[in-house]
C-alpha cells in the first residue's frame, strides 16, 4: 500500500511539473489517503500483537 501511495505521489509531482495540475491534485489526494490508511492499518495491527503477544505468554 505504501509503494502505491509513493507512486501517485511520483505522478502527482510528475503531471505536477508538467502544469497538469488537476491530474496532480488527484493523485496527491489518493496518495495521501492511501498512506493514511496504511498508517491506521499499522497501528491498529500493532496494538493487536502487542495485546496478542500479552495474552500467549
Amino acid at each position: 500500500m505504501i509503494k502505491l501511495a509513493l507512486l501517485f505521489l511520483v505522478i502527482a509531482l510528475i503531471a505536477g511539473l508538467a502544469g497538469l495540475t488537476g491530474i496532480a491534485g488527484a493523485a496527491v489526494d489518493i496518495a495521501f489517503f492511501l498512506f493514511g490508511l496504511a498508517l491506521v492499518l499499522f497501528i491498529i495491527l500493532l496494538v493487536l500483537g502487542l495485546t496478542v503477544f500479552k495474552k500467549v505468554t
